[in-house]
Formats: structure tokens, C-alpha cells, sequence
């Protein structure tokens, strides 16, 4: 039985194997497309929803849209960039990432830490998926 079990796993390993990088590309793109789409949800500047809601300056509530759609555009274009250069882009996006979510998750929605609300919500899965770029670079 335990053999048999073994190579299974080695016939799906080795399947794939072949298209390991693409696990990265579709988490990549994923968490870069919803970022641009929350940065345009953002627009035109300067954002009035921001501004009124959390008391920002108009200054600071564009910068918070503008870096929303940077983050996710430069997240998906630094993926293909195979040098140094996209390496650091990709952790400049998942650093920028994270920023962004953790005041987010502290601002806005400081009622759901540590709660089953927090770990249901989107908000949670964009915060990891920073700190994995953030961590990984470009190394697939």
C-alpha cells in the first residue's frame, strides 16, 4: 500500500514539475489584479469615500489609490522581469502590499483581529499574499 502511495506522489511530482512556476504566476496574478481593481475603485482623485470616512487629507488618500494600483500593476510586470531588478520590484510590491493591509486591517477593521471574521475576509488573504512576495522575490 505504502508504495503504491509513494509512486503516486512521484507521478504527480513529476507532472508538475513541468508547470511548477505557474503556481506563483496565478497567485501573482491574482493578488495583482485585485489590488488595481481596489486602487480604481479608488478614482477619480483624490478618492472622497477615503477622505470622508477616515478623516484623510487629499494628498494622502491619492497616494493610498495610486499606490493600491502601482502595487498590483508592478506585482504582475515584475514577474517578468528575470533579473535582479524584478526580483526587488516583487518585494517592493509585497513590502507596499502588507503596509497597505496592515493599516487597513488596524484603521479599518480593528474589530475583526483575531476573530473568525478576519480569517473569512479577503483582506486577510491580500495581507499573505504581500508577505509571500515579499519573502519569495522572484524565485519560483
Amino acid at each position: 500500500m505504502w508504495i503504491k502511495v509513494q509512486n503516486i506522489n512521484k507521478k504527480i511530482d513529476n507532472f508538475f514539475s513541468n508547470i511548477d512556476a505557474l503556481a506563483s504566476l496565478v497567485f501573482r496574478f491574482g493578488i495583482g489584479v485585485a489590488f488595481i481593481i481596489h486602487g480604481l475603485n479608488k478614482f477619480p482623485l483624490p478618492p472622497q469615500g477615503l477622505i470622508e470616512y477616515f478623516d484623510l487629507s487629499p494628498i494622502i488618500a491619492s497616494t493610498v489609490a495610486i499606490s493600491e494600483l502601482l502595487s498590483g500593476l508592478i506585482l504582475i510586470i515584475s514577474g517578468f522581469i528575470k533579473n535582479p531588478i524584478g526580483n526587488l520590484l516583487t518585494r517592493i510590491s509585497g513590502l507596499n502590499i502588507s503596509v497597505l493591509m496592515v493599516s487597513i486591517l488596524i484603521f479599518a477593521h480593528q474589530d475583526w483581529l483575531i476573530t473568525t471574521k478576519l480569517f473569512t475576509s479577503e483582506q486577510i488573504f491580500l495581507l499573505i499574499g504581500g508577505i509571500y512576495f515579499l519573502i519569495k522575490g522572484n524565485r519560483t
